[in-house]
């Protein structure tokens, strides 16, 4: 059982503080982004960080556990966190997340999609995002676009 099931048994719905670490996945100037089988929108690849865990290692296991690729080299994107943080999944599960997001165009592994949480995987243009990106997310992604902005320039 994970941490935060194992947190949730013992607070229920209520809010707490949770901090999570993902991974943009891109190459050339496209993004590999999930659809979340929770709220029908799209991510990044990440998720709540287990006990003695490191940041990097959180990020690399949910991408693995989320794509089957293996990241080789991270790189900081940046901590996201504050009040657009808050959020409410759709099972009533409350949260204000502290996010560790990470970029990665160094990968390898064949593409597999998780079942449990991933209704689909697809790569996007990074001027071809869609809109219905994760709420909590969103901080993250302005921060990709203008990363990847930069890197054009």
């Amino acid at each position: 059982m994970s941490y935060v099931e194992q947190l949730r048994k013992k607070i229920g719905h209520d809010e707490y503080i949770g901090v999570g670490a993902g991974v943009f996945i891109y190459k050339n100037r496209s993004v590999l982004l999930q659809k979340r089988k929770d709220n029908g929108c799209w991510s990044m690849h990440a998720g709540g960080l287990e006990l003695g865990e490191t940041v990097e290692e959180a990020a690399k296991r949910e991408l693995f556990e989320e794509t089957g690729l293996t990241a080789n080299t991270l790189c900081l994107l940046g901590v996201f966190s504050g009040e657009e943080m808050r959020y409410t999944y759709p099972n009533g599960d409350k949260v204000s997340i502290v996010q560790i997001i990470y970029t990665c165009n160094d990968f390898s592994g064949d593409i597999t999609c998780e079942q449990e949480e991933v209704s689909e995987l697809k790569w996007f243009d990074i001027n071809e995002i869609p809109d219905n990106i994760s709420p909590p997310d969103k901080k993250a992604f302005h921060s990709f676009i203008d990363f990847m902005s930069r890197k054009s320039n």
